[in-house]
């Protein structure tokens, strides 16, 4: 999200928050002078209510303008320490980051201190009629207050969530700072069930005990009343705590189905300051671990080839290695050292890119890997580390296409290919620090020296009677035998064979 875009969240977010505790504040005010109301004639003189109603109204009035004000300066007063940073368009630090995940609790608190306080004043003001009336409304007062500031707490989290986001984003936190699944949860409880049930105890205790009987009239609409704030606080309260669980759970679970789907560019955002946001973290922390897992899996197939970085993912990694029959492909450029001093350097490496690519995507379609290069030549293995059930015949085939591409694609280079087939041994070589894939054995020997002769005659592929006998039928049609020479470095004769 852009500095901008953050300035105008907070200030769209500042006005929710400040009309959030405008109305949660109002309207629990009113709901617990109408509690008083209903809860006078049970425990007083009924016929004094509406006296004590009118005179107490002013001051109730004054009391909740009086706070709502207070509370607003408190609030204006130290909105620039919490959320300077993003009205500043910059990213905050761990004090500031700190303070804009602690607002709500702060805005609770401070309702809570204003009702303590007004209620401490009211009862202190009808102390003068009876301390019972005074008793009556300090616990009215001081359960309102309770139940507002938690209203206040759970609307406000909501509210903030874009920009506890923009705090986190940034930075995330490395503990909970924000009440957890456990506080809300009660949160819901004691306003939809604790403090309405304390009420209605309360009446029917007294409604069985006093002298003389409460007309049941009262008791009645007492318990009525206390029972429709419990429904409708409580649903209020229990539907912002599912939701303010249940969304981030929502966004983690969808972000797991899309990595399951092998969708591992997935983020989710972590809005929540408490344990829950820690879960989102924890997601993103997963998923970068994960896209990082696959980079280093791509970067370790590129290297090494892909068959050999899943046998070594699936298998592990061991050194030794294991007796296979495979087939052998040796390509080499022609004239690589004139071409070097004849081209400048940027050229030679954009030519071999030209002909590696279409040596790996040859080797690569007949199901073989490059085991490695070497300057302007490869080694291009069949038969491992995958068995395969005529590696002969795949590097022979191989062979053929990759002469005829590569006369196609890059005419302006030349080349020699030499192709054997016969058993070697394939594995890790090399200390438990540093090791590769390889294979070694006669058929990569005979493999070069076929191709140092394929370019010495300028035949382009030779391949040794040794892979012919070991290839299938219909490899074996398209080749043709000749003569027989010894190869460098060998004592016995080989039989040569090239395409027809």
């Amino acid at each position: 999200m852009s500095q901008e875009r953050a300035e105008q969240v907070v200030r769209s977010m500042w006005n929710r928050l400040r009309l959030i505790g405008w109305i949660s504040n109002a309207v629990g005010g009113v709901v617990v002078f109408v509690a008083v109301g209903y809860l006078f004639p049970i425990f007083f003189d009924e016929a004094q209510r509406e006296d004590l109603f009118w005179e107490n109204l002013p001051f109730g009035i004054a009391l909740l303008l009086i706070a709502g004000l207070i509370i607003t300066w408190l609030s204006e007063r130290n909105k620039v320490p919490a959320f300077g940073w993003a009205l500043e368009r910059r990213e905050p630090d761990r004090d500031e980051q700190r303070r804009a995940l602690k607002w709500p609790a702060r805005q609770a608190l401070m309702s809570i201190v204003g009702w303590t306080t007004g209620g401490l004043i009211l009862a202190l003001l009808n102390l003068d009629h009876s301390v019972g009336l005074a008793v009556l409304i300090l616990i009215s007062m001081w359960a309102g207050g309770e139940a507002t500031a938690a209203v206040v707490y759970l609307l406000s989290e909501r509210a903030q969530r874009p920009v506890t986001a923009l705090a986190l984003a940034s930075r995330p936190s490395e503990r909970a700072v924000a009440p957890g699944i456990r506080v809300r949860l009660l949160f819901a409880w004691s306003l939809g069930t604790g403090i309405p049930i304390i009420g209605v105890v309360a009446v029917g205790i007294a409604g069985a005990t006093k002298e003389p009987a409460i007309e049941t009239g009262y008791v009645a609409a007492a318990c009525v009343f206390l029972g429709a704030v419990a429904l409708v606080v409580g649903l209020l309260a229990t539907v912002i705590s599912a939701r303010a669980i249940a969304d981030p759970v929502a966004a983690v679970r969808d972000g797991l189905a899309r990595v399951a789907d092998g969708e591992l560019d997935v983020e989710v955002p972590i809005d929540d300051a408490s344990e829950v946001g820690q879960l989102q973290a924890g997601f993103n922390q997963m998923a970068e671990g994960l896209r990082e897992r696959e980079r280093i899996r791509e970067m370790f197939g590129r290297q090494v080839g892909q068959e050999v970085a899943r046998a070594a993912l699936r298998d592990g990694t061991r050194l030794g290695g294991e007796e296979r029959e495979i087939g052998a492909l040796f390509v080499d450029l022609v004239g690589s050292t004139s071409m070097a001093l004849a081209m400048p350097p940027a050229e030679v490496v954009r030519l071999l890119n030209r002909f590696f690519r279409v040596v790996i995507e040859v080797v690569e379609e007949e199901h073989g890997f490059v085991n490695k290069f070497e300057g302007d030549a490869a080694l291009c293995v069949f038969g491992a580390p995958l068995e395969s059930p005529d590696p002969a015949g795949q590097a022979l085939c191989a062979a053929r296409r990759m002469a005829a591409r590569l006369d196609r694609e890059v005419p302006e280079i030349g080349f020699g290919i030499g192709v054997s087939a016969g058993r070697a041994v394939a594995g890790n070589v090399g200390s438990e620090l540093r090791f590769e894939y390889t294979v070694i054995g006669d058929p990569v020997n005979e493999a070069a020296r076929l191709s140092d002769l394929a370019k010495e005659r300028g035949q382009q592929v030779v391949a040794s009677d040794a892979a012919l006998t070991r290839a299938s039928d219909g490899e074996r049609d398209a080749w043709e035998t000749g003569e027989s020479t010894v190869l460098r470095g060998r004592l016995e004769a080989t039989r040569l064979a090239s395409p027809r």
